[in-house]
């Protein structure tokens, strides 16, 4: 049985409404052109964030440093959180063989790394608001395709969603600091790479620019 926390627990992730209901509503909406297209979204991640990581880096945004540290550590956490939950993926859970159904990957469900990962990441766009309302119609596509394609429970993404927002706004906040002991470290480093030097700034004034 698949449990939303661990074995102890008495509910199972795929006996919950609101997994049920997300999955039938799925099902409903299903066709091979949609999978086709929710597929292709699920890897865009690995081209989207690079550009976007281009996009601050050509602007010379001391934020390229805390995007950049965001994405990392909420990879860290939420494959922590995986590790410890254990929970399978709907798709191989055999009382879900009705759901839409891609192969199945062999890792874990809770949290969706998908929504961990990139849903907080929008707040250091928040200057270039075009970028950021463009991040977050494709986020919200990607999300819905961890369902629709049977690969996350409903609950998954929202938890995942929750877990970036938090951390992301943590980061958000502190992004001055970030920025400026990242930015020490590559002119450390590699000096002509630093968002500082590029910016003919130095080091200390890069915490007052966010």
């Amino acid at each position: 049985m698949v449990y939303i926390f661990s074995e102890s627990m008495l509910v199972a992730a795929y006996n919950l409404g609101v997994n049920i209901q997300a999955f039938e509503l799925m099902k409903v909406i299903a066709s091979p052109l949609l999978t086709s297209i929710m597929v292709v979204l699920s890897k865009s991640f690995l081209v989207i964030l690079p550009l976007v990581v281009l996009y601050l880096y050509l602007r010379k945004s001391p934020n390229t440093y805390s995007f950049l540290l965001a994405g990392v550590l909420l990879y860290l956490i939420s494959d922590t959180i995986k590790m410890f939950v254990a929970e399978p993926r709907p798709c191989n859970v055999s009382a879900l063989s009705w759901i839409n159904k891609v192969p199945c990957e062999n890792t874990f469900s809770f949290p969706s790394n998908h929504a961990s990962v990139l849903t907080g990441l929008p707040m250091f766009l928040g200057k270039y608001r075009i970028p950021q309302a463009l991040y977050i119609v494709w986020l919200l596509l990607v999300l819905f395709g961890r369902i629709y394609l049977g690969l996350h429970y409903f609950t998954d993404v929202v938890a995942g969603v929750i877990l970036s927002l938090v951390v992301s706004y943590l980061l958000f906040a502190y992004r001055g600091k970030i920025n400026r002991v990242l930015d020490y470290m590559v002119l450390k480093i590699l000096p002509p790479l630093a968002i500082s030097r590029r910016l003919g700034k130095s080091n200390k004034d890069l915490q007052e620019l966010k």
